[in-house]
């Protein structure tokens, strides 16, 4: 049977890098894809951020399949885009999110060095702390922000992240504030008893602003970091310097239901139809998507390497060169010809399983 996909293109370059990453799906797998909106596009059209046509269409499919939500023209709107986004999590109940980095021979800020042997592996809490807690409010002269965290909330996640280090380099870091914060503190005492059903794996902790300085000075030091809503926020977002841009990096949101998948970028309005957006974040997630929702990862690994060849010869703007959202599409589609049928290239041994 066909595995089904809810494709969300959204808003800006959305529509477009989805488009390019699905022809890459196309090439690796038959499935069946509809569309539904969100975001902004889903304002314009409905007057709802989230209509409940999408949610049921997402709940209802094996994938989902996320471009970017978002943009200027609805700032000054009642609904904001980003509503769909949280709406679109809650409603499918996801409270992991995989954001993994490596270098891909892009131009970054670290020396290469540095860049080259780093391969981290945030797993972030999605569904609680401060972005959630309640009472929230704000006034003129004062703005109040809860973090609420339970127990079953830390534990779940860091079964996922103890889970995805024993098929890598089994070592986990969990991150957080613990001598300041009580959250925290609940949260590293949870983490350390549940690594007791992983003896495995080894476990560290670590002060976000010592992981923050430690990612950027010594990143080969890292496998897989755990870490709670915000400081996963942050820090992943930190981490995207070792690629070179966050525009080219993937993600992955898992929990109960269908994962939703999609690239880290932003909508990008500024260059939305222009056709020089980059793909390479939406085709890394299709990646994302054949490993850990399709259980294909030899395939995954052939889209990962076709994409780090294909940057060898072409850039988009974002990144220095002068190509079109389809002149690099066309050429991660040649070399994924290529490369998924050989067993002894430069291509396959270069990419690693993106997660895992």
């Amino acid at each position: 049977m066909k595995p089904k996909i809810a494709v969300l293109p959204g808003d800006g370059i959305g529509p477009e890098v989805t488009k390019a990453a699905l022809r890459v799906l196309e090439a690796c797998l038959p499935f069946e894809a509809k569309e539904g909106l969100i975001g902004g596009a889903a304002i314009d059209a409905t007057g709802e951020a989230l209509p409940a046509e999408t949610v049921a269409l997402c709940q209802a499919s094996d994938v989902v399949f996320l471009g970017a939500v978002g943009g200027p023209k609805w700032d000054k709107s009642s609904v904001r885009p980003e509503a769909g986004l949280l709406g679109l999590r809650k409603a499918l109940d996801v409270y992991a999110n995989l954001r993994p980095t490596r270098y891909l021979g892009l131009p970054t800020p670290l020396k290469e060095g540095l860049a080259r042997h780093a391969d981290i592996l945030v797993v972030r809490e999605l569904s609680s702390g401060v972005y959630f807690g309640e009472p929230r409010w704000e006034k003129a002269e004062e703005a109040v922000d809860t973090w609420r965290q339970t127990a079953d909330e830390v534990r779940r996640v860091a079964h996922v992240a103890f889970k995805l280090a024993r098929r890598r380099k089994k070592h986990v870091t969990s991150v957080d504030k613990a001598n300041v914060l009580a959250c925290s503190r609940l949260w590293r005492r949870v983490v350390t008893e549940l690594a007791a059903e992983y003896p495995d794996v080894t476990l560290d902790h670590m002060y976000v602003d010592a992981a923050s300085f430690e990612i950027l000075r010594t990143p080969h030091r890292f496998d897989v970091i755990v870490t709670d809503n915000m400081f996963g926020d942050i820090l992943s977002d930190e981490s995207a310097a070792l690629a070179g841009s966050i525009g080219v990096l993937p993600s992955a949101s898992l929990g109960t239901g269908p994962g939703l998948y999609e690239p880290i970028h932003g909508a990008a309005p500024d260059i939305a139809g222009k056709g020089i957006a980059n793909p390479t974040g939406a085709i890394l997630t299709v990646a994302l998507m054949l490993e850990h929702a399709f259980k294909r990862p030899q395939i995954a690994r052939a889209v990962e390497a076709a994409s780090i060849a294909a940057l060898r010869e072409l850039r988009t703007p974002d990144v220095g060169g002068s190509a079109t959202t389809d002149q690099l599409t066309e050429a991660v589609l040649r070399h994924l010809s290529w490369s998924r049928w050989s067993t002894d290239t430069e291509e396959e041994t270069v990419g690693a399983e993106w997660g895992v």
